[in-house]
């Protein structure tokens, strides 16, 4: 009994001191995945995250004056390990998560339904569910900058300005090889409205998780004969398909990356066979921009780094990782305009998000003005409208392809609300703002 006892208190306290760690403090949850087959891109990630939080604290002191908490929770790249992260997280801090960003389609999915009930943000910039960009319908789902969808528009556009305009389009073989899961299936709606609506044959080549043996696929690819080839890969399927599609003797200045098929890590486990190709991106190359000079100043220079200072250079995955914790730390300073210098809640930051409005003016104060577009958030828009650029890889370095692509918005935004409607009908939703 006296044991039982002693327990409970030990029990208590341990507990105490862990709320404690994060009082008085805005609280970021990091849901990472450093292990397993898509390690490679999201290790990097997760470094940029964290040293952009490291250096907000110790150039500003955090967040009007509140310092920035976190702690980081292995997914492995796996929702039910990410459903885990994020009830282990969800109510710490003193008023408990800011915002989650699980870096996952599939995580996403998984979380959807527990975000209204908990009251917490889910920003899935550049992923996730494409029909959450309409906010009447998933208010508490920000898929910031550019959807699934959106980028598939502006893809098509950059085909059709590497043959000389839409037109060329009629006649054209496009291959679709695709992750197959939640993620690389996203996009089949959008592709197929847009072959129906410029002529083009599309094929799907689907390849299995984790994508490392892909020779059928690439036979099957080359059979096809494709005039481009659109990649939707992550991890190590990315690499993979290049060197595949190299030995099925197509170039790959032929070859169209995704968002999340444009890093370092994509193209230069290939070598010779990734020269020219070219790939989606919601950010520009360099690291001249002032956030990173900061962070080279605040956080490397004082020793605190999360990873090695030649990431910043050489992995766009880790300079994605720091525009995620910008965004995070501008929706919570967002927050603190309208409900005061305290620590923020996730029903507070959800607000913050939503009325986020990325002028030129103030890109330049967050030291990131060149770095992204210009975008602005409302309630029935939570993505934004950012344009999406193109970059190719010289075999050394990501140069630019192309200017800021702008997104067919009105083939998209449609098929959106017809989607998100359809969704309120099923879970019995409101379709309006707040």
């Amino acid at each position: 009994m006296v044991y039982r006892k002693i327990s409970t208190v030990i029990s208590f306290f341990v507990l105490f001191l862990v709320s404690a760690s994060f009082a008085g403090e805005h609280f970021v949850p990091i849901t990472s995945y450093r292990t397993g087959p898509y390690g490679v891109n999201g290790a990097p990630a997760a470094n940029g995250f964290v040293d952009y939080l490291k250096m907000v604290n110790s150039r500003d002191g955090g967040v009007g004056g509140i310092k920035l908490a976190w702690e980081e929770c292995e997914t492995a790249y796996k929702p039910d390990r990410f459903i885990e992260c994020y009830e282990r997280l969800k109510n710490k801090g003193e008023a408990g998560a800011t915002v989650f960003q699980p870096l996952s389609t599939g995580s996403t999915y998984a979380v959807l339904d527990r975000l209204a009930v908990d009251k917490i943000p889910l920003i899935t910039m550049g992923y996730g569910r494409t029909d959450a960009s309409d906010g009447r319908v998933f208010p508490w789902v920000f898929p910031l900058m550019v959807n699934y969808w959106s980028l598939s528009t502006a893809k098509i556009k950059y085909i059709a300005e590497l043959e000389g305009g839409l037109d060329k389009l009629k006649g054209l073989k496009i291959a679709n090889v695709y992750h197959d899961s939640a993620y690389g299936k996203e996009t089949g709606p959008i592709l197929a409205k847009q072959a129906e609506l410029y002529g083009f044959d599309l094929k799907g080549f689907p390849v299995a998780h984790p994508g490392i043996d892909q020779k059928a696929t690439w036979l099957n690819v080359r059979r096809y004969k494709p005039d481009y080839v659109v990649l939707r890969g992550w991890g190590v399927m990315s690499q993979t398909s290049i060197k595949e599609a190299m030995r099925a003797r197509i170039d790959a200045s032929k070859m169209v990356g995704v968002l999340w098929s444009c890093s370092e890590q994509d193209t230069i486990p290939p070598g010779k066979a990734a020269i020219g190709y070219s790939c989606a991106s919601m950010i520009n190359a360099g690291t001249h921009y002032k956030v990173f000079q900061d962070i080279i100043k605040y956080v490397h220079d004082e020793g605190n780094a999360t990873g090695p200072l030649e990431e910043m250079a050489n992995q766009q995955m880790y300079r994605v990782g720091v525009l995620m914790g910008v965004m995070t730390v501008e929706s919570i300073a967002k927050a603190t305009e309208k409900f005061g210098n305290k620590p923020m809640s996730g029903e507070q930051v959800r607000w913050g998000i939503e009325n986020l409005d990325l002028t030129d003016e103030r890109l330049e104060k967050m030291g990131i003005k060149g770095f992204i577009p210009n975008f602005k958030v409302t309630c029935a828009d939570h993505e934004g409208g950012a344009p999406v650029k193109f970059q190719r890889w010289n075999g050394t370095a990501f140069e630019p392809a192309s200017d800021w692509i702008s997104t067919d918005q009105s083939m998209v935004r449609p098929m959106i609300e017809a989607s998100a409607n359809k969704y309120a009908e099923e879970k019995g939703l409101s379709t309006a703002c707040n």
